[in-house]
């Protein structure tokens, strides 16, 4: 299938296909500098009595809501994401003051005011405070402010998203933050490495026409729906295809299980439904268990399913099968599961230009911008 040109020439389109590139030059990145890496992750993540905080806004927290999954599954069951949109107007219950914190921020621009503000406020409140500031912009005013006993992890260049929506940014800075936990050992993760870039291309080139030939259908609601790390991953695909729409898709993201809670109302005739299965064979059975049962109770515009592994469900045609694994691989890699965000953000740029919008610049109304407006940061005085 041919695009029309307009895709072609954007940002958006080029910087969601260059990310299995990009996935590879960070990780090159980090195994070049991993000696300061790994000393500032050993002494700092070796204390008892400390916690990790991840930060950030938008596109840049759901980052956090995937890795406080992940990380605790590592162990670190003192981590957990607060955005700084929260931090802001919430420091003292939100920030620790009474143990060490360790604040990973996470930010594209590292110029939005909250994520400025959120530093200050941890060097302010808490009792002992060192800074990750994983960032894309090495001009921006996280980057240029880091001290010495901090730690600058500053991505590729052409992580830099120049689109509104953040892509390439987001898989990347997600990809790295995995890492730095992967640090001591981070040579042993090179084939787990390529294989993430060898599935993310293989999404690319085999599922691409489909995404666009879904784009083309009419529907006005989409919900996607992923459990554990795939849920912040979900998060994320609902606001990429609610920006690039300028708001005429409204999309929602729940767990599986969260989604029988009430959500499910939300189901209509006008709606697509995005499943980003899980490739653990216990947590799909839950997953399964709520397919079949929306589709005995709801007509729905089509189905899409993304999974490691091709994934059955009785009694259940989707529209779209998106399989990340060739079939000859046997099992997931650990980062595999970043390559869902592909099927998301490709159906955000599809629909964005079949809707006649420019995916670069989609806010007609000008709600949104690329770095966020009209944010006016106010003096805290401690409680």
């Amino acid at each position: 299938m041919k695009y029309n040109a307009s895709v072609l020439k954007t940002h958006t389109y080029r910087e969601i296909l260059q990310q299995p590139k990009v996935w590879k030059t960070a990780y090159d990145l980090l195994l070049e500098n991993r000696k300061p890496i790994e000393a500032f992750v050993s002494k700092h993540f070796g204390s008892e009595t400390f916690e990790i905080v991840f930060s950030g806004a938008g596109t840049s927290a759901y980052i956090g809501d995937v890795l406080s999954v992940y990380y605790a599954e590592k162990g670190y069951y003192n981590s957990r994401a607060i955005p700084t949109t929260d931090i802001i107007t919430h420091p003292e219950a939100y920030l620790p003051t009474d143990k060490k914190l360790v604040l990973i921020s996470f930010a594209r621009s590292g110029s939005s005011p909250e994520s400025i503000a959120t530093v200050e406020l941890a060097n302010k409140l808490c009792k002992e405070v060192v800074h990750i500031i994983i960032t894309c912009n090495k001009d921006g005013v996280l980057a240029q402010s880091v001290s010495e006993n901090d730690l600058l992890l500053l991505l590729p260049p052409e992580t830099n998203d120049q689109s509104l929506a953040m892509t390439s940014s987001f898989s990347t800075m997600l990809l790295v933050g995995m890492l730095l936990v992967d640090i001591a050992d981070i040579e042993s993760k090179a084939s787990a490495i390529r294989e993430l870039c060898i599935h993310g291309q293989y999404l690319i080139d085999t599922y691409m026409d489909g995404l666009e030939e879904i784009a083309r259908l009419d529907f006005s609601r989409v919900i996607f729906l992923g459990s554990g790390p795939l849920k912040g991953i979900v998060e994320e695909c609902h606001l990429k295809l609610q920006e690039m729409t300028d708001g005429k898709v409204i999309c929602k993201f729940d767990s599986f299980l969260g989604f029988r809670h009430g959500p499910k109302a939300a189901i209509n005739g006008k709606t697509l439904l995005v499943y980003l299965f899980s490739d653990d064979d216990y947590v799909f059975a839950y997953e399964r268990d709520l397919v079949q049962q929306i589709n005995t109770n709801n007509q729905v515009v089509g189905q899409v399913a993304v999974s490691c592994a091709k994934r059955e469900v009785p009694s259940v045609d989707f529209t779209l099968e998106i399989t990340i694994c060739p079939a000859t691989d046997s099992q997931p890699g650990p980062y595999d599961f970043i390559v869902h965000v592909l099927a998301g953000q490709l159906l955000a740029l599809f629909k964005s230009v079949s809707l006649n919008h420019n995916p670069d610049s989609p806010s007609i109304s000008g709600n949104i911008a690329r770095v966020v407006e009209g944010v006016e940061i106010y003096p805290y005085q401690c409680q």
